[in-house]
């Protein structure tokens, strides 16, 4: 038989026989990053629509959205909310920025308490396992990168305070803003 020919004749039932018993295991072998979790912190994540947010929002006794859309380009929308984290009912702000109604950044953020910041922190690594805290001065910083997207939570102590964001970003819907064309205001 030559290379690349199909097999065919009385011994191609022999080749599916074969392919069915070695899938499961083919399957048993696909690495375990493909089935990691989405990246997502208190039911939020990038890649979401509008209408996805601002129910979540309502979810959490949230206020609603409100959105202003871009004067540069008319597909993006940027919006706000406040609503009580659901771990320490202390509030914090959502931000994100949506293109064609699909959530690409979203940051919540707020002073925190040392137990807010604990939380938030055992949360994540409960959800994405350990990982390394990358210092910078006063700020620190915790990451995680699954399936092209991005969560990253980020901490800044000051004398009397603590200020920290969770940031989620969606890498294929960020890197689809720049090849459009249509970026002129009306």
């Amino acid at each position: 038989m030559r290379s690349g020919a199909f097999i065919a004749g009385p011994r191609a039932w022999l080749w599916g026989i074969v392919l069915l018993v070695a899938a499961p295991s083919v399957v048993a072998q696909t690495p375990s990053w493909t089935r990691l979790p989405s990246l997502r912190f208190f039911g939020f994540r990038a890649g979401i629509s509008l209408d996805a947010a601002a129910e979540r929002v309502a979810d959490l006794s949230g206020t609603a959205l409100a959105c202003d859309r871009s004067t540069v380009d008319r597909g993006v929308m940027d919006c706000r909310s406040t609503f009580p984290d659901p771990i320490t009912s202390h509030p914090v702000v959502l931000w994100l920025s949506a293109r064609d109604s699909l959530v690409a950044v979203l940051t919540i953020s707020g002073p925190v308490s040392p137990v807010q910041l604990q939380a938030w922190r055992s949360s994540l690594v409960s959800a994405y396992g350990e990982t390394a805290v990358v210092e910078q001065g006063s700020q620190s910083m915790l990451q995680w990168i699954r399936h092209r997207q991005m969560l990253r939570l980020t901490w800044r102590k000051f004398t009397d305070s603590t200020a920290a964001s969770v940031s989620i970003i969606d890498g294929p819907l960020l890197d689809g803003w720049g090849r459009r064309g249509d970026t002129t205001a009306p």
